[in-house]
């Protein structure tokens, strides 16, 4: 990546998602939404939708706008839009809150603007999609990882679709009515392609790069790796395509659904075997911590497979759902966010602020731009409370959920602390910190 241009906004979009996170770790640990409030209602959705547009599909938007150029070797086709997608996912997403807060009693103000938010968010994403879309078509035929993003992009407009859908219904429109048992039946599918496609989908994606860049390894199993695509692909396909068309017959979702469980199982193995790979045969033997931590990540990622499968047999999958849900969002999907968002900040730092002067005079390796031993707390922090959460949700116990959320919140200010630290260079060594001619970065834009 020596020379390639930087996304200007791509810190900016890291720092808005870490914002949101924060905000609904708060939230969760004051008592707000679920376990303390119904899962289906209002101020549980609240939450889902901080977690899940504000800080994942936040954060993951800003890395894709600086890696899939990589994954392609094309520039991004729009760098201008990039900022005005920010601003549009941002306000619709607290518009859409403010709709949510309004059905709660929390808010004075009108359902509509539930449809209001989703029309901005939908306009966000389209800048999004379209963006990384005319990126990757220009690039066919797609390299294996980019094949992930390309499909995690298709399920991003399907979420969308059914996510305004849901804001007609809820609003209360004439155009709402004639769908009255849409949010039974299609909010499974809308979480399947949210979270199963556009989220997990693409971050397995972007993971095959970053992992194999970061850790000096070859590329990945092709077997393995169009293994897991392909059968990713028959998931999403099952759960959404299959959804859908069992709601316009009317004959329920739950075959769809098995189905998708299945095929997403065969998927997760795959991939969890090809990432097996790549770390034995690494040349890097030392493991840096963003690479460790995302093991761990990793790991969540398994433990899940193996408590979906238990309770799925067991009958008792529905009373467990939200155990199951927190550790994907923490214990997987953000884990593994937080862990390259360690690595990248500091990498998009370097490349920044000593790329243009390297060769010409002694610069500090990334490395030094953070110090892994005080990280290391922070990470094992946060994976201890994501599990601990995890359990006092499978034991139906709150306020030892809230405890746990509280530590996950703590480690989540201290992982911020350090992104913010190697944003300054305040961990560089004062001979190295900023040769002749090099500049100390801005805090949330990068000089491109």
């Amino acid at each position: 990546m020596i020379g390639t241009s930087l996304c200007k906004w791509a810190i900016s979009y890291f720092a808005v998602a870490i914002v949101w996170l924060l905000l609904a770790e708060v939230l969760v640990v004051a008592g707000f939404g679920f376990p303390n409030h119904d899962f289906g209602g209002p101020d549980t959705l609240v939450i889902v939708h901080m977690v899940s547009i504000g800080w994942l599909s936040t954060v993951l938007c800003g890395a894709l706008f600086q890696f899939v150029p990589v994954l392609a070797a094309r520039p991004l086709y729009a760098e201008r839009w990039t900022l005005p997608a920010l601003a549009l996912l941002t306000l619709g997403l607290t518009i859409l809150l403010a709709g949510f807060l309004t059905l709660g009693g929390h808010f004075n103000g009108s359902p509509r603007l539930l449809p209001v938010g989703a029309s901005l968010l939908i306009a966000g994403f389209a800048l999004v999609v379209a963006n990384l879309g005319m990126t990757l078509w220009s690039a066919r035929p797609l390299p294996g990882p980019a094949r992930f993003v390309a499909a995690g992009l298709g399920c991003i407009c399907v979420t969308a679709a059914f996510g305004g859908m849901f804001s007609l219904v809820l609003s209360g429109t004439a155009i709402g009515a004639q769908w009255p048992d849409l949010l039974v039946s299609g909010v499974p599918i809308h979480a399947i392609a949210g979270i199963g496609g556009w989220l997990t989908f693409t971050a397995m994606g972007v993971s095959y790069r970053l992992l194999a860049m970061f850790m000096l390894a070859p590329d990945s199993d092709a077997r393995l790796g169009r293994l897991a695509w392909l059968a990713g692909i028959a998931a999403l396909a099952a759960g959404a395509v299959g959804g859908v068309l069992a709601l316009w017959r009317a004959t329920g979702v739950n075959l769809a659904l098995l189905l998708a469980g299945a095929a997403a199982l065969l998927s997760l193995i795959a991939y969890g075997r090809d990432m097996l790979g790549l770390y034995r045969a690494r040349k890097r033997r030392a493991l840096e911590l963003n690479t460790r931590m995302s093991l761990v990540a990793l790991a969540s990622l398994v433990a899940v497979a193996i408590l979906g499968a238990v309770f799925l047999a067991t009958g008792s999958l529905q009373s467990h759902v939200g155990a199951l849900a927190f550790l994907v969002a923490f214990g997987w999907l953000t884990g593994l966010v937080l862990a390259n968002l360690y690595k990248i900040v500091p990498f998009l730092t370097w490349l920044e602020t000593y790329g243009p002067v390297m060769g010409r005079v002694p610069t500090p390796r990334v490395q030094d731009l953070v110090d892994e031993r005080r990280a290391l707390k922070w990470f094992m922090l946060f994976f201890a409370g994501s599990w601990a959460a995890t359990l006092m949700l499978l034991v139906d116990e709150a306020p030892g959920f809230r405890v746990a959320v509280a530590v996950v919140t703590l480690a989540t200010l201290g992982l911020g602390e350090e992104l913010i630290r190697a944003r300054r260079l305040a961990d560089v060594s004062e001979p190295l910190r900023l040769p002749t001619g090099a500049v100390v970065p801005h805090l949330l834009v990068s000089r491109n």
